[in-house]
Formats: structure tokens, C-alpha cells, sequence
């Protein structure tokens, strides 16, 4: 799987799968989920609703994936997925990578072959973005066979991208 960093809106991929770094809601926020819910349209947020009302009656778990469509966006699916409240005290980590996994595995069984992911949980949840992206490409990079050809990582500002070109060089 080919990696690859953008520095943009991921409202603007054209991919076949958009990673939402939702709440546990699904029901929209701020952020990357508010901007997702927004360009999507309100068909993203008629599917997480059905999505509450059936399996996810007390929200997504953290690190879990699902689907729901695209809606307007330039992309076929979008993949929520509920990243970690980072913790100085608790190694959240694990949960953190999970949300890799579990979403290359969801995009993987509806045949997306490209994919575009937020940097997951390093806005508002605080997660320091040298970790989060060492984190990314740790399951990026060890990520089992699968249809998903590209693994696109967009992150939002001059910052953030400078930090990833560092850290993918490594």
C-alpha cells in the first residue's frame, strides 16, 4: 500500500473512502467531522442516524469503524471512526491505532482501493501531532494485504504537513 501525504481539505479528496474522525455520536461536530457533515450533505447524517437507531443505540465505540455513504463529497463512502481523548497520564495508543485498523478494514470489505484519513484525534481530542502521526504510519506501514492501494494522509495545515514529511523520511 503506497502512502502518501497531502496537505488540504480531506472535504476535497477524490478517493473512494474519506475517514471521518468522528464523535461517538455520529451525529456531526466540529472539526474534521463538522466539515464532513457540511460538504456531505444531509445524507450522511440520515445514515448515522439509522446507524444510532439500529446497532450504535449508545454511540460508536472508540477506535471502531463503520460506514456510511458520501453523500456530496467526492468520494463513495465515508468511514467513521471515534479516535482517543489523549491522556498524559493513560497510554491511549493502542486505541488510537485501532482507529487505523479497524478503518483500512471497513474501506478493505466495501472495495475502496483509496483511502483518505484525517490526522485522527490530534484537534480537539489533543493529541501531540508528531505522535499522532508516528501512530498513522506505524499502522499504515504494517498494514496487511488488502485492495486499498494508497493510504492518503491530509493534514490540515503548513504545521502539520511539515511534521509528517519529517517523520515519513525517518
Amino acid at each position: 500500500m503506497e502512502i502518501t501525504l497531502v496537505e488540504g481539505d480531506i472535504t476535497a479528496q477524490r478517493v473512494d473512502a474519506i475517514v471521518n474522525a468522528a464523535n461517538s455520536s455520529l451525529l456531526g461536530g466540529g472539526g474534521v467531522d463538522g466539515a464532513i457533515h457540511r460538504r456531505g450533505g444531509p445524507a450522511i447524517l440520515a445514515e448515522c442516524r439509522a446507524l444510532r437507531a439500529s446497532r450504535y443505540g449508545r454511540g460508536l465505540p472508540t477506535g471502531q469503524a463503520v460506514a456510511t455513504t458520501a453523500g456530496d463529497l467526492p468520494a463513495s463512502w465515508v468511514v467513521h471512526t471515534v479516535g482517543p481523548v489523549y491522556s498524559s497520564t493513560e497510554d491511549r495508543s493502542a486505541l488510537l491505532r485501532d482507529c487505523y485498523t479497524n478503518s483500512l478494514a471497513v474501506a478493505d470489505g466495501l472495495g475502496a482501493a483509496t483511502v483518505a484519513f484525517p490526522l485522527i484525534s490530534a484537534g480537539v481530542y489533543g493529541w501531540p501531532v508528531s505522535d499522532a502521526v508516528r501512530q498513522a504510519l506505524a499502522v499504515l506501514r504494517t498494514a496487511s494485504p488488502s485492495g486499498v492501494t494508497e493510504a492518503r494522509l491530509v493534514l490540515f495545515g503548513t504545521p502539520a504537513y511539515g511534521v509528517a514529511r519529517r517523520l515519513i523520511s525517518a
